[in-house]
């Protein structure tokens, strides 16, 4: 009952005071909002991470002649870029690996692509990629309907060409695109499949891309120093490692890299890509939350000053009450209660507006709504102990006024 009590003394004395307990209870939701508005976001990239390098499958690693750089601000090391592998080794070591394992051999030619067909057109932001018939396989691609290239395709460098989803959505909205010609800049290119829908994320994947046959890209878009990569897929998981040692091997024979000296490409497992990007993204979560808890210190200060004019205005109403009984534990209570009522007001709507706010990112991705249970509870719980410390020393105060003064107090 006192625990009742106390809850509507508190409401009661937040109504005297309306304007300042509002705009202390805005400073906390700010500081709420944006600890969980950040970090419900970024359980959302993580999941996002997760489920993209979950569609590559564990079970493949790449072989690049530089590592993908991901670094955060200017702390990270820049990638050591290497000698590139060129077409001749790249199709060496896929003929060679021996293996059981898929293995595929590609090359971007660019990602400001515009594709063309008739009067329509994309935006020039489609990803061109060269391939071979392994490509869609290591890279997690299947076809929608259509065919894969043919050996035909792939020894001549034949004109046809695979196309995403959702440059199908765009080119052709309501007719069959196969065998239809598409024009890639001014080449012009017979499309032969169409790819199932597999979504984008963070520059990963997605359906604005297109495959050629990869001696064609050879042909025409290489540069001098173009460089090749090679994707690997095993069969079993338990081979991964075995596989990494034996590609390393074959590799440095076909570099002919010296005994001794380091490898001269990076090899990276597609789940390790994961949680690099997920470790780098700890940074973002340590300053959401620096920058939620200085706001929270601003709108802790706040509050305390709130309830010390509180203290002051209410002196000759803590001298009745004491008058008539009330002990110094319970007025210190009352105030203390007061203090964490008004921090779960800011709370609470912060919370909500976090929510809502981290979720705009959710749905940009696709993921659907996320209920960051972790973070709600947090904030709650933080909401509590600000109001305790706040309130300490003014509900101390109180508690500590004689009641004879507090009753002559004007």
């Amino acid at each position: 009952m006192k625990f009742i009590e106390n809850i509507q003394i508190a409401f009661s004395s937040i109504r005297s005071q309306l304007l300042r307990t509002i705009i202390t209870a805005m400073i906390i939701a700010t500081g709420i909002m944006a600890l969980v508005g950040i970090l419900t976001a970024i359980d959302a990239i993580k999941y996002s991470i997760n489920s993209n390098f979950a569609l590559m499958g564990s079970n493949t690693f790449t072989i690049r002649n530089t590592a993908m750089g991901v670094r955060m601000g200017h702390r990270g090391r820049r990638p050591k870029p290497f000698e590139q592998i060129n077409y001749d080794e790249a199709n060496t070591f896929k003929e060679s690996f021996k293996l059981s394992s898929v293995c595929g051999v590609s090359m971007r030619a660019s990602q400001v692509a515009t594709l063309k067909y008739g009067s329509r057109k994309t935006n020039p932001n489609i990803t061109v990629m060269g391939g071979d018939d392994n490509y869609l396989k290591v890279s997690s691609y299947s076809l929608n309907y259509g065919r894969n290239f043919s050996v035909q395709d792939l020894q001549y460098g034949n004109h046809v060409i695979i196309l995403g989803s959702e440059l199908v959505t765009t080119l052709f909205p309501n007719e069959n695109p196969i065998d239809k010609i598409v024009a890639v800049g001014s080449n012009k290119y017979k499309v032969i499949g169409v790819m199932k829908e597999r979504g984008s994320t963070l520059g990963f994947g997605g359906d604005k891309l297109c495959v050629l046959p990869l001696l064609h890209v050879k042909q025409y878009y290489a540069e001098p120093d173009a460089s090749y990569t090679i994707s690997v897929m095993v069969s079993d998981i338990t081979q991964l490692e075995m596989a990494i040692g034996e590609a390393t091997g074959l590799l440095r024979t076909i570099r002919k890299v010296p005994l001794g000296e380091e490898d001269d490409f990076e090899i990276t497992r597609s789940d390790s890509l994961a949680n690099i990007l997920i470790e780098n993204i700890q940074y973002v979560t340590i300053a959401a939350t620096v920058i939620g808890f200085i706001t929270l210190l601003g709108a802790a200060i706040g509050l305390m000053n709130i309830m010390l004019v509180s203290v002051t205005e209410r002196t000759r109403e803590i001298g009745i009450r004491k008058a008539i009984g009330a002990t110094p534990a319970v007025i210190k209570s009352q105030f203390l209660m007061e203090a964490i009522v008004i921090c779960q007001l800011g709370g609470i709507s912060g919370i909500i507006l976090g929510m809502l706010i981290g979720n705009v990112m959710s749905f940009q991705m696709g993921i659907g709504f996320i209920v960051p249970w972790v973070w709600i509870l947090s904030g709650v719980v933080i909401c509590v102990l600000v109001g305790l410390v706040s309130g300490y020393y003014p509900a101390a105060k109180a508690a500590g006024l004689e009641p004879v003064e507090a009753l002559r107090y004007e």
